[in-house]
This record gives structure tokens, C-alpha cells and sequence, in this order.
């Protein structure tokens, strides 16, 4: 949700990836939650970050813990920022119906709208 944000609200300015500690593919609740807004992800796809190790990043974003845990050194001198957000397929494992499912993935996903607008921000600001 977090590269479809980027794309949408930044994709003008920035150069927007995405890679994770483990490659899996776009979860289907999460396809549906952005869809709701306007954003099609299910194009994306799910790239270790291990692929990646080479791009001379400004900005690189965790958005969980284990990323965080488990992030490689990049090369350069981009900034690391971290900022966790709650793990919907966690969150709705014992949901019963898929709209108590998506509660979850609905707020999440505004969480990360929220962040993402600010990212600019963090290319000039030091935390």
C-alpha cells in the first residue's frame, strides 16, 4: 500500500520502490482497500530487497519492525527513516466475515496516506 501511495501522490518527483524481506505476492484485501480510493495495485509486485542493494537511495522507508530488524546496509548516503505500521493480514486473521477484515486494511491504509504525504517533507528534516 505503501509504494501505491508513493506513486500516486509523488510519482511526479520521486522514484518510488519497493522491496521486502521476503517476497509474496499483493494481498488481495489490500488490492481491494486502495481500489476504494482509486489506486490499482495489483499490478505490483512483491521484490526482495536484495534486488535493489545496489540503487544509490536518498530516502529508504521501513514500515515494520522486522524490516527494521532485518534491513541491509544500503551503500551512500541516503537516510533510513522507519515508521511501523499494525500488520493487517495479522490483525484480520480471526475475523469471521471480510468486512471485519477490512476494518483493518482501511485504516492501515489511511495510516500510510498519511505518512506518505509527508514524505518530502523528510528529505529536509532530520529526526
Amino acid at each position: 500500500m505503501a509504494e501505491g501511495w508513493a506513486r500516486y501522490l509523488h510519482g511526479d518527483s520521486l522514484d518510488v520502490y519497493s522491496a521486502g524481506t521476503a517476497s509474496h505476492g499483493v494481498d488481495h484485501r489490500a488490492v481491494r482497500a486502495m481500489a476504494e480510493e482509486g489506486i490499482d495495485i495489483s499490478g505490483q509486485s512483491s521484490t526482495d530487497v536484495g534486488e535493489v542493494l545496489d540503487v544509490p537511495f536518498d530516502l529508504v522507508v521501513t514500515v515494520c519492525d522486522s524490516a527494521r530488524e532485518s534491513c541491509p546496509v544500503f551503500p551512500g548516503k541516503g537516510r533510513v527513516v522507519h515508521r511501523s505500521f499494525d500488520d493487517p493480514p495479522y490483525l484480520a486473521a480471526n475475523d469471521t466475515s471480510e468486512e471485519q477484515a477490512m476494518v483493518h486494511y482501511r485504516r492501515v491504509r489511511d495510516e500510510i496516506r498519511d505518512f506518505v504525504e509527508e514524505l518530502p517533507r523528510l528529505f529536509d528534516r532530520r529526526e
